[in-house]
This record gives structure tokens, C-alpha cells and sequence, in this order.
């Protein structure tokens, strides 16, 4: 019998181990409404977008983040561009709501809403896993250079 556990737990460990593995290693593509002058943003910018620091595209125009309420892609954006994990990013903006220095950003469930947003919305920002529709949204590039 514990050689049947000790099989089920180190198969249900490599289990978790993999799909981490490909969450880890999840794409991420910076989508902004087709209409913005913007073809390129730093990973300062970005964050600063996301974080409340900055609402404005290094072009002048208004810069309005959208995130996507969970999942893979959202942990991955949040940790690889922000540094923060779900529930840091929660607190950051919960507090910047009860503080009156922000508002909550606009969530959407889907990929596919997010996109469908973006797109109709002149300003909006936002990530998801991959484009289906180039003529829809612009990609940004991501430079590390400030």
C-alpha cells in the first residue's frame, strides 16, 4: 500500500512540476488599440502603466490597463513585468482605491474579451498568450532600454 502512495504522490509532484514548468514558460504579447501612435514600450513603462505610477504612452496618449482576472498568462505577466505575485498586484491597487490615489483596472475572464476591448477602446493596454486577429490590436515590442 505506501508503495502505491509514494507512486500516486511523486507522479501527481511531476504532474505539478510540469504544467508549472509550462506556465513558467508562458508567452506573453502586449496588445494596445490599433489607433495608438506607440509600436514599442520599455518594461519601465509597462510597469509603470500597470502599477498606477503612470498613465500616459511615452507618445502623450492616455494609457488605460486592462488585465485578465486570473489564470496562467495573468501570473506570468504580473510576475515576469511587475514583480508581484496575484495577490501583491490585489493589495497594491486596493489600497491606491481606498487611498483615492486610483481605481480599479477593468478585468475580463477571457482573452478573447480582453482583445475585443482593446481593440474598440482608443488607449487600452493589456496582455494575453497570443493574437489571433493582427488587424485587430497593434503588438507591442518590449525593449529593456529606457
Amino acid at each position: 500500500m505506501r508503495a502505491r502512495t509514494a507512486a500516486g504522490t511523486f507522479l501527481l509532484t511531476l504532474a505539478l512540476l510540469i504544467l508549472c514548468d509550462r506556465s513558467a514558460g508562458q508567452d506573453i504579447v502586449i496588445v494596445v488599440n490599433k489607433r495608438s501612435s506607440v509600436s514599442q514600450i520599455t518594461v519601465l513603462q509597462l510597469r509603470e502603466i500597470f502599477t498606477g505610477a503612470r498613465s500616459k504612452f511615452s507618445d502623450g496618449g492616455r494609457a488605460i490597463p486592462v488585465l485578465l482576472k486570473g489564470g496562467p498568462v495573468h501570473e506570468v505577466f504580473l510576475h515576469h513585468y511587475l514583480g508581484d505575485s496575484p495577490e501583491e498586484f490585489r493589495v497594491r491597487w486596493r489600497k491606491a482605491v481606498f487611498t483615492g490615489q486610483g481605481a480599479m483596472l477593468k478585468e475580463f475572464s477571457t482573452e478573447a474579451a480582453l482583445l475585443e476591448y482593446v481593440a474598440a477602446t482608443p488607449g487600452a493596454i493589456g496582455y494575453v498568450s497570443r493574437v489571433i486577429d493582427p488587424d485587430a490590436v497593434k503588438v507591442l515590442t518590449i525593449s529593456a532600454q529606457p
